[in-house]
């Protein structure tokens, strides 16, 4: 265990009993933000960005300070899955906006809403290469690149407008990450009087009637549906349990949907997305409905064939003819249109045809779990064994948050059932390293009073490791789970797979529990399952987090 360290009080600063009252435009930023909901922010400060600070802590906005820009990212991320409120992130220019890109490209891909605010080079000094301090050739252009927009405003009024516009837009568009680079002449400009309140925001696309009445007469005459339910789903969990069992139809998740239907419900087949035992059920089906996803190649690099009649449903237009082409494609939001159909399936007595469909679905779903389960058994077997013992000892709500680690993704995915979403925390999309320390920061910030814990391979852990400052900077009371397996276990697979000598992917680690003891944190060696989860329950209630590592060996 870590000592317990006397911490010196602040050092005093010069003229740090002369706060100036001054206005600029950064304090309307902070106002605009706080106006819109926002209550927490990540980020670092930095030189150019300090006018994004002056009206922080006045606006009621609570600032965290990450050890790294991506950090910053990454926990804004974990906030914001859990509690589907958008992620703040404030970097400085050039060199603390590129370490935040790997989060903003990962938010990008799994679809999660990030604000990040940063300074730009001043007004008429685009492009000019004259040497200011973390000059880029063009910042929001390399940010563009990563989000789904990236804007900078050219006035003081603009700047708050572009704070606006992004949270009335998220409202009823697909909830992608958003740059903001304020000129640094523009961030530091006076302001004065009040600022604007938030846009009205439009109410998310209602599907239209003509959509649900075609998709309830594709459905209530299918004998075999089935649904895919994707991370546009997460929003309208209770109405797909209805519609699932309205209509005995089997529930296929990808993993950003994992626990959108209780994966103990007769009908939940579980994320199984690219199995091959979910595949032949997909394909089988005479009607299959897909809820909020692109089916993309991360988790089904083969598309699907299906037999059978095919409706999406999705809040993104570009997406719903993406990789699998709709019969009936429904632009809307996803809670709407499940709540639509609900309503259309209790309107109606069960539809000749129903009947006695949902013990058949029952059927077809638990046959397909348990061909999915038998082929997870064969991928990732090893890593089974750390998921039952941690489910045992950990609180029922426990959010588990993982990386791109074989743990996760081989172990957590299939092997720990959810009842509810927003309970597994992974990247997939992007496949980011390093994302599973600070998520898991982020998630422990965003509701305080439910357990986290973070699951995560040794290589993956190497990449935010100086994030445990933070954590025990803040006191949380965080299990980080360390299943070290000396490095790179995947792409050492996929070398020997390739006939390759495994090459740069045995690594050096460090002791891990003793860096986090020398980090302030708890840090224990354990040699089995069980003793890692009763560490991991302690570690609960501790004031600091606690790394926990069990070495199981390449």
């Amino acid at each position: 265990m870590a000592p317990d360290h006397a911490r010196p009080g602040p050092p005093q600063l010069r003229g740090a009993g002369r706060m100036s009252t001054r206005r600029t435009t950064g304090t309307a930023i902070a106002e605009a933000l706080a106006a819109n909901g926002a209550a927490l922010a990540f980020g670092i400060p930095g030189t150019h960005n300090l006018e994004l600070y002056r009206g922080m802590a006045a606006s009621g906005i609570r600032h965290v300070v990450t050890r790294h820009e991506q950090g910053a990212g990454y926990a804004a991320d974990g906030y914001a899955r859990v509690t589907g409120r958008p992620g703040l992130v404030v970097t400085t220019s050039g060199p603390g906006l590129m370490n935040a890109m790997a989060a903003m490209g990962t938010a990008y891909a799994d679809s999660v809403p990030l604000l990040v605010l940063s300074p730009g080079v001043p007004t008429g000094r685009e492009r000019a290469d004259y040497g200011w301090l973390h000059e880029m050739k063009d910042q929001r252009a390399a940010a563009d690149a990563a989000v789904a927009r990236s804007v900078r405003p050219g006035t003081p009024a603009q700047a708050v407008d572009a704070v606006h516009e992004t949270f009335a837009r998220w409202a009823a568009e697909r909830p992608r990450p958003v740059h903001i680079e304020v000129p640094l002449d523009v961030l530091e400009a006076p302001w004065d009087g009040d600022v604007p309140g938030p846009w009205r925001a439009p109410h998310p696309p209602a599907p239209s009637p003509a959509a649900v009445a075609e998709a309830l007469g594709l459905l209530t005459r299918a004998g075999s549906p089935v649904i895919v339910a994707g991370g546009g789903s997460l929003g309208g969990a209770a109405p797909l349990r209805v519609v699932a069992e309205a209509l005995g139809a089997p529930v296929v998740t990808t993993t950003a949907g994992k626990g959108v239907l209780d994966e103990d419900h007769p009908l939940a087949v579980g994320p199984f997305l690219g199995f091959a035992a979910a595949r032949k059920l997909m394909e089988d089906a005479d009607v299959l409905l897909v809820v909020g996803s692109e089916l993309g190649d991360a988790e089904l690099p083969d598309r699907l064939a299906p037999r059978g009649a095919v409706i999406r449903v999705d809040l993104d237009p570009a997406q719903l003819h993406k990789n699998l082409r709709a019969t009936l494609p429904v632009h809307a939001d996803a809670r709407e249109a499940l709540a639509a159909l609900a309503a259309g399936l209790a309107a109606s007595a069960v539809p000749a045809g129903l009947a006695g469909t949902e013990r058949a679905g029952e059927r077809r779903a638990a046959e397909a779990r348990a061909g999915c389960l038998e082929q997870a058994v064969e991928r990732g077997d090893r890593w089974r064994e750390a998921q039952d013992a941690l489910r045992a000892e950990l609180p029922g709500d426990v959010v588990v948050v993982g990386d791109s680690s074989q743990v996760s993704y081989l172990g957590t995915a299939p092997f720990w059932p959810l009842s509810e979403p927003r309970r597994y925390l992974v990247p997939v999309g992007y496949s980011t390293l390093g994302y599973g320390l600070p998520a898991a920061i982020g998630a422990r910030l965003a509701e305080p009073a439910r357990p986290v814990v973070a699951l995560l391979g040794d290589g993956a852990f190497m990449f935010s490791a100086q994030e445990l400052v933070t954590g025990a900077e803040l006191g949380l009371p965080l299990p980080v789970v360390i299943l070290d397996n000396h490095g790179f276990g995947e792409i050492r697979q996929n070398m020997l797979d390739r006939d390759i000598a495994p090459y740069a992917v045995d690594l050096a680690r460090p002791d891990f529990a003793a860096l986090a003891q020398a980090m302030g944190c708890h840090g224990v060696r354990v040699t089995n399952a069980a003793e890692a989860a009763k560490q991991a329950a302690a570690a609960l209630t501790a004031a600091r987090p606690t790394v926990i590592v069990w070495e199981v060996g390449p």
